[in-house]
């Protein structure tokens, strides 16, 4: 019997996935799979039992990666299950900045009383005059699972498409409509665009990337639209820039307060995959990829282990491996068993940066010397039997 346990709200269409042997529990330490949304698990104890845990959304700053890594512990998210509900909020945000709607929306609330004040609406409506999106230039920076749905949408608004990613995959490329134009140079994006949306994941190397610099780059009364993670944008820079008049509107999904009521700012409260639809892909995708991984040792989408799929296991046994990536490793693993008399059926071995993980299919019960002789190799940090 496997057991998990949920630290938000997952939604009830996908827990229903969980195939027989699974039940919820509300004790962590007694769970071997977690599923997750927001809440924060840096400074949770987590119990030996927990083999995986699943992020229900893309963004995993919530989850101590490295420290489960090197526990064994397998995190999972759920990349481009939300992404048609960010999408959507994307085209909102350009429709948005590009016409004062929530301009003209907080005149009318604000003399909703006044009959007097609404009758002059066609003379104050010019106040809030805006731009059409039509023929506009729009630049994205990461043509990730968002990324190409936004492009392939502007594009069929009547958009001019540009779109700056040095590392989109193989999959993305295939789904990205042939009228976008691929841009090899970012800085290209910025001198020439007049809209720049950000669709690349927040880490070291992207913190902070819009910044004096970059804004300095880009053309007068740019928009500039953040739906990936605020700190993406250096927001003193920016607050800069918008009072010289350099962006004209910055629309944001993350609410702080130096960009909340800032004149030139729409900051969103965190809606982008706030829709009933993207709560339920992104469930079903997590508890999919949970009991894959505890059932069967299989590995999709994971942010610290590789990915790595045999299947079902069609022979007596199937032991997973999480280690270093060593040099010797395979070999190591396979005198053991060999000095053990067990026959490999199948294997296979993947590696992400510093770690590692092994599946072998065997032709015999897996005893406990095995697994303890596998324990004791170094750079080993769990071993488990799946069948």
């Amino acid at each position: 019997m496997y057991r998990y346990a949920c630290l938000n709200n997952i939604a009830e269409i996908g827990l229903e996935r969980f195939q027989k042997g699974f039940e919820k529990t509300d004790t962590l330490q007694d769970a071997q799979g977690i599923l997750v949304r927001s809440a924060d698990m840096h400074n949770m104890d987590m119990s030996d039992k927990l083999l995986a845990i699943a992020r229900a959304g893309a963004g995993v700053n919530n989850i101590p990666i490295e420290e489960c890594a090197d526990k064994g512990i397998v995190v999972f998210n759920t990349p481009g299950a939300n992404a048609n509900g960010v999408k959507e909020l994307v085209i909102a945000a350009m429709l948005l900045a590009s016409r004062d709607i929530v301009g003209g929306i907080e005149w009318v609330n604000a003399n909703a009383s006044s009959a007097e004040a609404l009758a002059t609406v066609e003379k104050v409506k010019k106040q809030f005059a805006g731009t059409e999106i039509l023929g506009k230039k729009l630049g994205i920076i990461g043509l990730g699972a968002i990324g190409v749905l936004v492009a392939n949408s502007a594009e069929s608004l009547g958009m001019k498409v540009y779109g700056y990613d040095p590392y989109v995959s193989v999959d993305s490329a295939w789904h990205l409509s042939r009228k976008i134009n691929h841009v090899v140079d970012i800085n290209d994006i910025y001198a020439d665009c007049d809209i720049i949306t950000i669709h690349v994941p927040y880490m070291e190397s992207t913190k902070n990337m819009i910044d004096s610099s970059a804004i300095s780059k880009m053309k007068d009364g740019v928009i500039l639209i953040n739906m990936a993670r605020g700190g993406l944008v250096d927001e003193k820079s920016l607050i800069d820039a918008i009072d010289e008049g350099k962006i004209r509107k910055y629309v944001t999904d993350f609410a702080d307060t130096t960009v909340a009521g800032h004149e030139g700012c729409i900051v969103i409260p965190h809606l982008g995959a706030s829709t009933a639809e993207s709560e339920d892909n992104c469930a079903m995708m997590a508890v999919d990829e949970i009991q894959d991984y505890l059932l069967n040792g299989n590995i999709r989408n994971s942010v610290n282990f590789p990915n790595c799929n045999m299947g079902v296991c069609q022979t007596t046994s199937r032991i997973a491996i999480m280690h270093k990536n060593m040099t010797s490793m395979i070999s190591k693993f396979t005198s053991v068993m060999g000095n053990s008399g067990v026959n490999i059926a199948e294997m296979t071995n993947k590696s992400k940066g510093d770690y590692a993980y092994t599946l072998f299919d065997l032709d015999s019960p897996v005893t406990d010397d095995v697994l303890d002789n596998m324990s004791q190799i170094d750079g080993v940090l769990r071993v488990r039997v799946i069948k």
